[in-house]
């Protein structure tokens, strides 16, 4: 079963690349790169500003723990440089009586006296002083070679020190700054969405106007109406134009229908009397 699935799926890969290469032919590599690099570039830019905010948050607070692992090598590191020193104090205060000792033995050797110091009866040969001197300048040149061999790695351990010491500020001023830029990033942001949220409770200005506008034509339009209706009754013709008979006594026909009848009135005889 597994088996068939993997060779399904190696077929349909292998039908998707002919396909690819069919199509693009040998650019087929250059698209599919293309729209890989689009796929992602999209998918980051869906990813909300604030989980990204977050994230980085979260990446330098990891620094945390390996800034205080370095700390304490650092601390262990000037530790071991501090009793090296101590080391290398102690040795060179041996060296300095070993060599005395062995100038001591050198001049016993030109005296002929073989005596230790303290020990006046006890004597020694010359072969046994030299013997024993020889031992002491081996193992003074042995201390020697382990004294520089500390005193080097003192040097590099300080170099390392110092070096190290500069890392850790830096890593440490770095991560203040970064956290300082996150923190303004994160105060702009709340920003940016208080002044989206007040936005959304203004008034739209742009509407009123146009509100205004539609208001200004309607009164335009009722005053080129009311214009109209003026003018067309002022130039409108008042009735239709008759023909008068010329033999005909309009004015005549007038009084006699719209002038009231008038009884006769009494005759007045000048300069007489009325019977």
């Amino acid at each position: 079963m597994a088996c068939s699935l993997v060779k399904k799926s190696v077929l349909g890969a292998a039908l998707g690349a002919g396909t690819l290469f069919l199509v693009f032919g040998t650019h087929a590599p250059s698209y599919v790169k293309t729209a890989f690099h689009k796929v992602r570039r999209d998918a980051k830019s869906m990813v909300p500003l604030p989980f990204d905010i977050d994230r980085a948050r979260e990446e330098i607070s990891s620094l945390e723990p390996a800034i205080r692992e370095n700390i304490e090598k650092l601390a262990r590191a000037e530790v071991d440089v501090e009793h090296l020193d101590k080391e290398v104090v102690a040795i060179r205060a041996n060296m300095d009586t070993e060599k005395t000792a062995m100038l001591t033995l050198r001049e016993s050797l030109k005296t002929g006296d073989y005596r230790l110091a303290g020990h006046s009866r006890v004597a020694y040969t010359e072969d046994e002083v030299k013997n024993d001197l020889a031992r002491r300048y081996d193992s003074y040149n042995n201390v020697k070679k382990i004294l520089e061999a500390k005193e080097s790695t003192i040097k590099a351990k300080q170099s390392e020190i110092v070096a190290f010491r500069k890392q850790l500020v830096t890593m440490m001023a770095q991560k203040k700054t970064l956290t300082t830029k996150l923190d303004e990033i994160e105060a702009r942001l709340r920003q940016i969405e208080a002044t989206q949220t007040s936005n959304e409770f203004q008034l739209d200005g742009g509407a009123l106007s146009h509100a205004r506008e539609t208001v200004a034509d309607l009164e335009k339009k009722l005053e080129v109406m009311a214009r109209k209706a003026e003018m067309e009754g002022r130039y409108a013709e008042s009735g239709v134009p008759v023909e008068v008979n010329p033999s005909r006594d309009v004015v005549q026909e007038i009084d006699a229908e719209f002038t009231p009848a008038s009884s006769p009135s009494p005759e007045v005889k000048t300069g007489g009397k009325s019977l």
